[in-house]
């Protein structure tokens, strides 16, 4: 009977992941800003009753830590007052997101009139009302300055959305009619998981589908303890820095060590640098993502991402760290600093299973937002070199970690704003050499054909290169150049540009493995 009940979970897991892959798909086909219908910036995911994921589509690692809270929040603030057909909304990073432009929308799902489950999407909207346009300027000092903030609240009450509402929204953002439609969209995403989820409820029963989702749960918990029982027990450490916070100039160091007892992995950040007074803060639930992430993609790539990961993990973040920021610290540039988190504990799972050792990627999101007021705004994150490992040689300009984001094609851009790409090629040399090269970086130049185009960033590793291993090179630095002259600061804010100036985005190249190899000639007599 026991291997029954597993079978029927492996068969209602597939069913529930091919439910939230399938959200994901209508949320992009019907979507209307560039950055969720061609880049992808956005995931779906099913949730139980108590918030606790059950299955993510494999879209953005960074968006289950902001959907988790979310939930997690929606289930302790209604309980009990939650009705068929509301809808919550909130991007609050203070109350379960990661930054102000990914926004959040939840849907409860309702058997013999109890919340069973929740559909859940988030999507990276282009703008939320900042003070400059995209809201994720790396110099931000406070989140004030990172746009509109939305608590956790019905959107749609018993199926009627609330029009003031999503109106007072909409009105606090830049090109409010996009803005509007995406949040239709997202809405109209969770109502196809709700009409899917109640066909494999009538299908396969309450108790089989709610057993199997607890089965899923606890089998990702087994699993990760099975992986970690083959890992010696030990303390392993590593520490890399962030360039600076774009405040300051000095660099903040991201410390992680990891402790691997029997099957219980804890992970300490003391050491990490204090609260920034730049945007390069990170929350608890976009550490969460992203230690998930690490601990999938390092341990066990197949592992489901569920909240059986959680069971098995005991996190240490001293208070008012960068890592831990409390009110109102800035954080929309979170992501660069998730992608050293993510180098940071491979690094110190490097020394833990060295078999499976891979050197430092360009651990960076190389975001840039050109905008016109009132016209568009185009944001995007630019792909790097990825680290060598002792099997292969770093891929040539791809997202890693957490962001997943897909290249905005040049077709598109050129078409929807008044830009043009002049050179989007790879950046030869700037993988680490070694016995395996880093993955190269790339260069993208964009120039504007208006006057009064404005210029945002966040990016790192400008300064302080992405390290090799094991005797590898380390991968080359990135930078933005205007007009082939000026070197501008990885994170900066409302640069003002003009017809024909033009951005040269460079992105830093993986890290490589192992020494190079050298040749000796011999000369011929």
């Amino acid at each position: 009977m026991e291997n029954v009940k597993k079978i029927a979970a492996e068969i209602i897991g597939n069913s529930l992941k091919t439910i939230a892959e399938l959200m994901g798909s209508v949320l992009v086909k019907s979507s209307f800003s560039a950055n969720i219908k061609e880049r992808r910036d956005c995931s779906t995911a099913i949730f139980d009753s108590r918030g606790r994921p059950v299955v993510q589509a494999e879209h953005i690692p960074l968006h289950l830590g902001s959907m988790m809270g979310t939930v997690k929040e929606i289930c302790d603030r209604f309980s009990g007052s939650i009705s068929r057909g509301d809808v919550f909304i909130s991007n609050d990073p203070y109350h379960g997101g990661t930054h102000l432009p990914d926004i959040n929308i939840v849907t409860p799902f309702f058997r013999d009139n109890r919340v069973v489950n929740f559909t859940a999407n988030i999507a990276h909207h282009s703008d939320i009302g900042s003070a400059h346009p995209g809201g994720i300027a790396g110099n931000a000092q406070s989140i004030y300055e990172e746009g509109l903030r939305i608590p956790p609240i019905k959107l749609v009450k018993k199926g009627k959305i609330d029009s003031a509402l999503l109106n007072m929204i909409v009105k606090n953002c830049r090109i409010p009619l996009e803005r509007k439609l995406d949040l239709e969209a997202q809405i109209a995403t969770n109502n196809i998981g709700i009409r899917y989820l109640e066909e494999s409820y009538n299908k396969y029963g309450d108790d089989a589908m709610l057993a199997s989702m607890d089965e899923l749960i606890d089998y990702s918990e087994r699993r990760l303890r099975s992986k970690l029982k083959k890992i010696p027990d030990g303390t392993y450490c590593f520490e890399d820095k962030l360039d600076d916070d774009g405040v300051s100039q000095e660099p903040i160091p991201i410390r992680a060590c990891i402790e691997i007892i029997n099957d219980r992995l804890k992970i300490d950040f003391s050491g990490s640098g204090p609260q920034s007074r730049g945007a390069v803060n990170v929350v608890y639930s976009a550490l969460l993502a992203t230690v998930y992430y690490v601990i999938k993609a390092f341990l066990d790539p197949e592992l489901p991402a569920n909240a059986g990961i959680g069971r098995v993990l005991e996190i240490i973040i001293p208070d008012r760290s960068i890592l831990n920021p409390a009110e109102p610290a800035a954080v929309g540039a979170r992501t660069d600093t998730c992608q050293r988190i993510a180098g940071t504990l491979i690094g110190a799972f490097n020394k833990a299973i060295p078999d499976k050792a891979v050197a430092g990627s360009n651990d960076a999101s190389t975001a840039v937002v050109f905008s016109k007021e009132n016209k568009f705004v185009y944001v995007e994150a630019i792909g790097g070199g990825s680290g060598a490992s002792g099997t292969s040689n770093g891929l040539d300009g791809v997202q890693v970690h957490i962001t997943n984001t897909s290249n905005l094609p040049i077709e598109v851009l050129e078409a929807e704003f008044p830009l043009r790409v002049e050179k989007y090629e790879f950046v030869p040399g700037s993988g680490g050499g070694g016995k395996l090269r880093g993955g190269m970086g790339l260069e993208r130049q964009i120039r504007v054909l208006e006057d009064d185009i404005m210029f945002s960033s966040h990016g790192d590793r400008h300064k302080i290169p992405p390290w090799g291993w094991d005797g590898g090179e380390n991968g080359k630095c990135g930078k933005f150049i205007l007009n082939n002259s000026t070197i501008l600061p990885s994170k900066n804010s409302g640069l003002l540009l003009n017809k024909g100036d033009l951005i040269t985005i460079i992105t830093p190249g993986g890290g490589g493995f192992g020494k190079p190899i050298t040749i000796k000639y011999r000369k011929s007599s």
